[in-house]
């Protein structure tokens, strides 16, 4: 019988990966502004990555470690026992894994588990709904820095100019802040997760 996805270890690794690009910008403070500014750019691509990362392995994990999740969804009826990579290609097909925002997120998510799953219900608790946003938002300013972009990151952080995403994001530990509340919604995860 194949090993179950394990959504514990995929929570834990992201937490890792949010510590390690903490501490990548903690090491760039005796920069100039210009240069903790692109490294705020480069972090929050890295964590949206990260989190990108984290959100497919538990949506894997959900349809390996219970078939009637994506059963539920679609009405038909899987085997018991998926491998991983075809529970990746059932999400992905030959593309890549990718949602628009929160909203955009949890769209997917109800594509594949149950309302009442626990993977959707955390993505929708309101307490992370901001990290969330910002996340998606910041890092879409960061790759593009298309006016559209820059529109979106302005409403979701409030604002009504803005320079760029490493410039909002280096002041008063705003990265850290997003960092700290994925790092909330990973630990949920991980606690809720069978395997």
């Amino acid at each position: 019988m194949p090993r179950k996805k394990s959504v514990k270890k995929s929570a834990t690794d992201f937490k890792s990966g949010a510590d390690a690009i903490a501490a990548f910008i903690q090491a760039t403070q005796n920069l100039s502004q210009e240069q903790v500014s692109w490294a705020h750019e480069y972090a929050i691509l890295r964590l949206y990555r990260e989190f990108e990362a984290l959100m497919l392995d538990a949506l894997i994990g959900a349809v390996n470690n219970d078939t009637a999740t994506i059963a539920d969804r679609t009405g038909i009826t899987f085997p018991k026992h998926l491998t991983d990579e075809v529970c990746e290609y059932l999400i992905i097909g030959g593309g890549y894994f990718d949602f628009k925002g929160r909203d955009g997120l949890i769209k997917t998510l109800k594509d594949y588990v149950p309302l009442t799953h626990y993977l959707l219900t955390s993505v929708k608790k309101e307490k992370y709904k901001e990290a969330l946003e910002r996340l998606s938002a910041l890092r879409n300013l960061a790759a593009h820095n298309s006016e559209v972009a820059k529109k979106r990151a302005k409403e979701a952080v409030n604002l009504e100019r803005m320079a760029d995403a490493g410039s909002w994001l280096k002041k008063q530990g705003r990265l850290q802040s997003i960092i700290d509340r994925l790092k909330e919604l990973s630990d949920e995860l991980h606690g809720l997760a069978p395997y």
